[in-house]
């Protein structure tokens, strides 16, 4: 009999404890891909409690920044979906045809365009039937490519069904993602943002709330968030360029406006430059093609004043070399690497590394993307896998 009673206590307690230290259990976890700790959630209540714990997933988020990634996003029109992919970031690449290879990561149903992505979790746009309409309205989906969830946000307080800009921010204080929308609306002088609103992830009823706005702007397509700001270039109203940027501060929740003092080009990227905001650009071009010869690089230095720094980096000879195609501007990689990527899928699949320091271009090959060839694909920076559920 206490042979058995011993049995049955050792039994609950292997259920109940993990044979090694929490912390060391920990460490482990987080050394695993998401992938694998999605399978974590489902080997046991004790894993999955584990796995789930905020300060989990934070260790696991603080480690995952320190090894980001490229995420490319392409949307499949044959089956209506976005295709999420991964592929490790390189530091300094030296070498041309330097392959790496892609991880395929997840899938969400297609709607209507992608906004962009923030600490690990990404934005796109859907339009969702309602209860009372007979059309669908368009409000923005939140994703965790690295959980494979997805969450629809409630309908917008407007009665525009369409012409709505969102954005993805997150408070690395309060440790909160939020989302700010606005709908588009036609005035004498020309179009103008209305309706701002704001909703928070992780409230138990998502609900928008009206935020005030003073500041009559158009908004665009081109944005970051960083160190808890929102960050997005806007056009006066009435002007056909971008030629500010709108600041929301997601604590506060209050907007603020900084002259860029002359037409952003179409090739403007908006950067993180060493925490301060950074527009990247090839001089008045809209892409970028074998023909340009240097990239100009604003940053912000004091936005009370207006004030901005320029850079200027002439390419090298080997530039023409390398660039076949038209190419975008995807960011940068901390403060001295730009990088480039094709508009359109080749065989192979590739960026483009540019060194302003050592004047050098590199060329990354990326394998696993043969299959879609031809087709048009994102492609983000500096991507941390982020295991937090919805």
């Amino acid at each position: 009999m206490t042979s058995r009673r011993n049995t049955r206590s050792m039994t609950s307690l292997h259920r109940n404890s993990l044979p090694v230290p929490d912390d060391l259990a920990m460490e482990i976890f987080t050394r695993l891909p998401s992938k694998a700790i999605a399978r974590c959630r489902c080997a046991c209540k004790l894993w999955s409690s584990m796995v789930r714990r905020q300060d989990f997933t934070e260790l696991f988020l603080t480690k995952s920044c320190a090894r980001p990634q490229l995420l490319f996003v392409r949307e499949d029109y044959s089956v209506r979906e976005f295709v999420f992919i991964t592929s490790p970031q390189p530091e300094n690449p030296e070498e041309n045809s330097y392959v790496v290879a892609a991880n395929h990561l997840a899938r969400f149903p297609r709607s209507n365009g992608f906004y962009g992505c923030t600490n690990g979790f990404f934005c796109y746009g859907a339009d969702r039937f309602f209860k009372g309409l007979k059309k669908p309205v368009r409000v923005p989906v939140i994703c965790n490519p690295s959980t494979g969830q997805s969450l629809t946000m409630p309908r917008l307080n407007s009665k525009k069904k369409y012409g709505v800009e969102s954005y993805l921010g997150y408070d690395p204080i309060a440790k909160e993602f939020q989302v700010l929308s606005m709908n588009k609306s036609r005035v004498s002088e020309g179009w103008i943002s209305v309706k701002h609103q704001v909703l928070t992830l992780g409230t138990k009823k998502l609900s928008w709330r009206l935020v005030e706005c003073c500041i009559p702007h158009l908004p665009s397509c081109k944005w970051i968030c960083f160190s808890g700001v929102l960050y997005y270039a806007a056009r006066t109203v009435g002007s056909l360029v971008e030629s500010m940027v709108v600041c929301f501060d997601l604590r506060s929740e209050k907007f603020s406006s900084v002259k860029f003092g002359k037409a952003m080009p179409g090739s403007t990227t908006l950067v993180n430059y060493n925490g301060k905001l950074g527009l990247l650009m090839s001089g008045d071009s809209y892409a970028v093609t074998r023909s340009s010869t240097s990239f100009e690089l604003w940053v912000l230095l004091d936005a009370a004043q207006h004030e901005w720094s320029n850079h200027v980096y002439v390419l090298p000879p080997s530039w023409e070399d390398v660039i076949s195609e038209t190419m975008y501007i995807a960011g940068m990689v901390g403060t001295n690497e730009i990088v480039f990527s094709p508009s359109y899928q080749r065989v192979p699949y590739y960026v483009i590394y540019f060194n302003v320091e050592r004047k050098t271009i590199t060329k990354v090959g990326i394998q696993v993307l043969e299959a879609f060839q031809g087709t048009s694909f994102k492609t983000y920076l500096n991507y941390v896998e982020n295991v937090k559920l919805l």
